[in-house]
């Protein structure tokens, strides 16, 4: 079996299997939530835990009640060191972290491989931080579930969609957009520019620029796929790195969405 290996444990995560496990389950038991509905959909923020662990968490936290219905991810993140034209899958067949294996779905990556935005790079997912930081939360949150993970690039609100219409699945499959929000404002300017971007997904606006999101091109792909499937989203947690472990001089802005299927849907 080809395995992705962590790139990013020991930086943005506990490296310690055992210190990993206690982090994300002490955060998950401070988000503790009581959901009445399965999540469709997340939108998760990714830095390092000691950042946007706690936002993290709250999404997570709601998946508690559906661990065992859940068994297919489909994992969208940008790139922030290989560019990417559309999306981009790796060549692996199981992503690894501290806390084990993930296998890659099959079924799901025939289901899009053909299409044109569609590729493979091995380069785009080596050390790409943005997907491998949520592993180590679904891996707590869930219990057994194969991983379709996609690095995107420079991709159009419909070329995003179409893939997540192929894969959209039933109660089975939950869809993870991880992104954070704006970078190195200020804490004021921050909590302006994130407001805003955050009443855009709240209203499904699919015209969130990079500036107001690192993860905008698959944002706006989940908010067009939201407004053809009546998903509501509903703002989990909104805050800084100023609010957690760093400056308020220089700061960056994290929030968490959970999207529900429409209960006349």
């Amino acid at each position: 079996m080809t395995i992705r290996a962590p790139a990013v444990a020991g930086m943005f995560y506990p490296a310690d299997p055992g210190q990993l496990q206690a982090t994300v389950d002490q955060l998950l038991a401070v988000a503790q939530t009581t959901p009445l509905q399965q999540p469709k959909a997340l939108i998760v923020p990714h830095a390092g835990y000691v950042y946007s662990g706690p936002t993290a968490a709250l999404a997570y936290a709601t998946l508690a009640p559906w661990r065992t219905t859940i068994r297919r991810v489909i994992l969208l993140g940008p790139t922030h060191r290989v560019a990417v034209r559309g999306l981009a899958l790796p060549d692996c067949e199981a992503f690894a972290t501290p806390l084990g294996k993930v296998r890659l779905d099959t079924a799901a990556r025939a289901l899009i491989a053909q299409l044109p935005q569609v590729g493979v790079s091995a380069a785009a997912h080596a050390q790409e931080h943005s997907l491998e930081v949520h592993l180590p939360f679904l891996q707590r949150a869930l219990d057994d579930f194969t991983l379709l993970p996609l690095a995107v690039g420079n991709a159009t609100p419909e070329a995003v969609a179409e893939v997540l219409e192929r894969l959209w699945g039933g109660a089975e499959t939950l869809i993870v957009i991880s992104s954070d929000l704006s970078h190195f404002l200020t804490y004021a300017a921050a909590q302006q520019v994130d407001r805003a971007t955050c009443s855009h997904i709240l209203n499904l606006a699919t015209d969130i620029r990079p500036e107001q999101a690192c993860g905008a091109f698959p944002v706006n792909g989940l908010l067009l796929a939201a407004q053809r499937h009546g998903l509501r989203p509903s703002l989990l947690d909104l805050c800084n790195s100023g609010d957690t472990a760093g400056d308020r001089q220089r700061v960056v802005g994290y929030a968490a969405f959970a999207f529900h299927e429409d209960d006349h849907g």
